[in-house]
This record gives C-alpha cells, structure tokens and sequence, in this order.
C-alpha cells in the first residue's frame, strides 16, 4: 500500500507526457498557439523536462533535509500550480512557464519517489516494488491518451484545457496520502529517531511486532551501515566523482542516460505524428492508434513487475536492448527502403509507403514499446535508487535522475525535427545505440538483484569488469550462506 500510493509520482509524468502528446494533434490547440513550427513544438514539449532537469538537482538536498516523505508532498504542490498555469494558458509563453513549473514537481517526485520505495521495501521485493513506479508512469499515459481522446470532440478550447487540468487530481491525491505514510526507517536512524525507525520496520515487516528478530536484526544493519556511511560522509557533490563511489554514480548516470536514449520519449510524446506519417489518416485513426499504444505500454510493465526479482537486472536489461535495437532496424529498414516524401497543405510531411509497410512499421512500434516497458522502463529508475549508501544516495540519486532529465530534454527538443528532416535515420540510429547498450550492460552492470542496500559496497567493491567479478561475488556468497540463482546473475 505504502509503495502504491508513492508511485502515483509516477502518474502525474505518465500523464502529463501522454496528455501533451495528443493535444499537440488538436486543431483548437494548433489555432489558440498559431500552429507552433517543428522547432516552437520541440521547445514547448522539452521545457517540461528542462523544470525536471533543475528540481530533480534540489531533489537530493531537500530528500535529506525534509525527508523523503515531505519532499514529496512539497512536489504534488509545486505540480499542482503548474498543471493550473497550462490549463488557463493564455498565450504561448505562459504555457511554457506552466511546463516549466510542473516540470520542477515532476523532477523532485522523479528522484524522492524511486528513493522512498527502496528505502521500505524489503531486498526480495525491491524491484517489484520500486518498478510500481514505472507502472504507475504507464497508467498515466494510458489515461491521458483517452482523456484526449474523448475531449478531442469537443469544439472549444476546453478540448485541450479539460485534459491538462485534470492533472491537478492525482496530485492532491497523492499530497493527502502521504499523511498517513511513514518516514523512511533508513533516514529516520540517519537523523537520530531510532525507536521510530523500529516501530516503522516492525509495521512494514511483522505486523508491529518491534521484538520480531528480523526487523531487529534489519535496524542494527541500517544503524551499522548510517555509522559506516557518517564517517565517509559526503559532504558536497564533488565527492561524488571520487573514488570509491565514483563507479556508481557513473553506472547510475549512464543507465539513466541510456534509458532515453531507447528513444522511448520520442515514440510517447511523437506517436500521433509518426503514425500519420506511416499512413493512419484523420485525428481519430492516430489518437486511436496512440490510445492502443498506451494500453501496450501499460500491460506489458505487468511482467517486470512480477518478475524482475527473478529475471536479475543484467539479463533483463539486455534482452531488452536486443528487442529495441531490432524493432527499430526493422521499422527503418521499412521505412527507408519504401518512403515517398511529400507535404501537405499544412506543411506536415507524408511518407506514402504502401498500406502493408505502414502495419508493418507500426506493429513494430508497439513491439518496441512492450520490449522497453519490460525491461530499460523500470529497471532505469530501480538500479540507481538501490546502488548507494544511505548518506549520499538522495545527492547520488539526484545527479543520476538529473542526466535522465538533460537527455530527455534534448530529445525532446530536437525529435520533433529529426522526425521530419532525417524520418527513417532516427530509427536507424537508436537502432544502433540498443545494440551497443547490450555490450554496455554485459560488461559493466553488476547484478543487484535480491542483495540487500547495505551489501553494495560489497558488490561494488570489486573489478570494474562486472563480467570478470562473478566469482569473487560467488565465494562471498558461499561464505555467507546468501543464495543467489547462479543463472539469473
């Protein structure tokens, strides 16, 4: 319960991406904005991730001061006032201003929430938990998609402001929730509340039962740990780039950056117009067809859900590096090999492939999305959330997001004239950077899987090589009686 309503954060992203991606289809929306050019689009869509670039950087230091809890609450604020500054936009500038502002929310919640689940959640159901996050991201796509569907109808402005101000609701939702949510046992023995740290670890773990030996044991290792972590504490960001932890904050970052670069951002928020170019004609075809994405996107986050404690992070990640990289060969292989460019009346651009290539090219669409959404989707924001000690994982954990963030922001201001300019190329070239992440992933990602966050500095400890560390890691293993699936590692 407690890690379901924290992943509604995730909601509030999933739907404000998916809301944007339909309205910008809208003819009110193009006619209240003056029909924004590729560029003015590219601009409005990535400064909502220029806001989650800067708050997701205050996220770490405010997580530590606030704790994890009341930073949370203070994004659903700050969101909130953003959501209603796009709903009453009254020219261009204002609705980049409210993108902006709830892109601040979006960045904190980004970072806080990934940051409190890992902290309650148990090592066998860590990744199960923390990847509610990403399913609650695909619900709020899912949700948003068909909202805009229905208020498409509508002839009025109101067909895009109902859509954007319905916002507001899970965000208050989540605001008030979180009152009755606890404090992070890791940050409460952080800030000298150990008898409260136990009484949380007793109501998550065993009932209340605050003498049941494994919770104790489970406080003595935190305590341990936040003593361990007290005299090598990181006091600014810069000892972030020093060794020991300068590996992980690396790892953390080129996960997070690698995640955009799937490209999955430039399919959620570009869908309608990649569809239209494949040959859907008419809004409601390509909403449809978005709307069918949506659904995709959202069951296919179920088996990571259920699974990825079992499947390991190493081989799920690759697999899904795999899938990416071929769906995108194939659709621009497609693509490139039967285009016939030209341009409507309206400047939008049509590539006239036959009816057979454009189903063709679309399935593929959807089996990249599902590929992603069981794979890079939730284990992008697991892996960084459970990799650094309690001292510095919200400052860690905030650079990692941040440089999700900055590489989100720029994909989506250029997608939108990439998608134009180069069509099939973009394919091509996620295509080629999927194929090089599964060397990436194979070489360098240690498996965290079913080990404890006080076991890091362990697994870390190591050779760089994560390919070359195994049996180190295995005699420890053998040591200390901790079983690990031998194949799933």
């Amino acid at each position: 319960m407690v890690g379901s309503v924290s992943a509604l954060g995730g909601f509030l992203f999933g739907y404000d991406t998916g809301v944007m991606s339909s309205i910008l289809e809208m003819d009110y929306w193009k006619d209240y904005f003056h029909k924004p050019s590729s560029t003015g689009v590219g601009v409005i869509v990535a400064m909502l991730t220029a806001g989650c670039f800067v708050g997701s950087l205050f996220a770490g230091w405010l997580a530590d001061r606030l704790s994890r809890k009341r930073t949370i609450m203070l994004a659903c604020v700050v969101f909130s006032l953003g959501a209603a500054i796009q709903c009453g936009s009254r020219n261009r500038a204002m609705l980049i201003a409210g993108r902006f502002v709830a892109g601040l929310g979006v960045g904190v919640l980004s970072m806080a929430v990934p940051v409190f689940m890992s902290e309650i959640a148990p090592p066998s159901i860590r990744g199960r938990l923390v990847s509610l996050q990403q399913w609650a991201i695909t619900w709020g796509l899912l949700v948003a998609f068909w909202i805009d569907y229905g208020t498409h109808f509508i002839k009025s402005d109101a067909s895009w402001r109902i859509p954007m101000g319905i916002q507001i609701v899970p965000a208050l939702i989540l605001f008030v929730s979180m009152f009755f949510m606890p404090y992070t046992p890791r940050w409460l023995v952080d800030n000298g509340r150990e008898d409260e740290a136990l009484k949380v670890l007793a109501r998550l773990r065993s009932n209340g039962d605050i003498t049941d030996t494994g919770v104790v044991a489970e406080l003595e290792d935190i305590k341990h740990a936040v003593q361990v972590d007290r005299e090598t504490a990181v006091r600014s960001y810069t000892e972030l780039i020093k060794f020991p932890i300068r590996r992980r904050v690396v790892l953390g970052v080129l996960i997070q950056i690698l995640q955009q670069l799937t490209g999955i951002n430039t399919t959620l928020y570009f869908a309608p117009t990649i569809f239209k170019q494949s040959g859907l004609t008419g809004d409601n075809a390509s909403l449809l067809a978005q709307g069918l994405n949506g659904v995709i996107n959202c069951l296919a986050t179920v088996p990571a859900i259920l699974w990825i404690d079992k499947w390991g992070r190493r081989k799920t990640l690759m697999f899904g590096s795999l899938a990416c990289g071929i769906s995108y060969f194939i659709q621009a292989v497609a693509t490139g090999a039967t285009q016939n460019k030209t341009y409507d009346d309206n400047g939008d651009l049509n590539l006239n492939m036959p009816t057979g290539v454009s189903y063709l090219v679309i399935v593929f669409i959807y089996i990249f999305v599902a590929s992603f959404a069981m794979s890079w989707g939730p284990i992008g924001w697991i892996y960084p959330s459970e990799i650094f000690p309690t001292r510095i994982r919200s400052k860690a954990n905030s650079v990692t997001t941040a440089s999700n963030w900055l590489f989100n922001f720029v994909i989506g201001l250029v997608s939108p004239i990439l998608i134009k300019r180069i069509t099939w190329g973009l394919d091509l070239i996620f295509a080629l950077i999927m194929f090089a992440s599964v060397a990436i992933v194979f070489l360098f990602f240690p498996e965290t899987k079913n080990r404890t966050l006080e076991e890091m500095e362990f697994i870390f400890g190591g050779s760089p090589w994560a390919h070359k560390d195994k049996k180190r890691i295995a005699e420890h293993d053998t040591t200390t009686n901790h079983y690990v699936d031998e194949k799933d590692a």
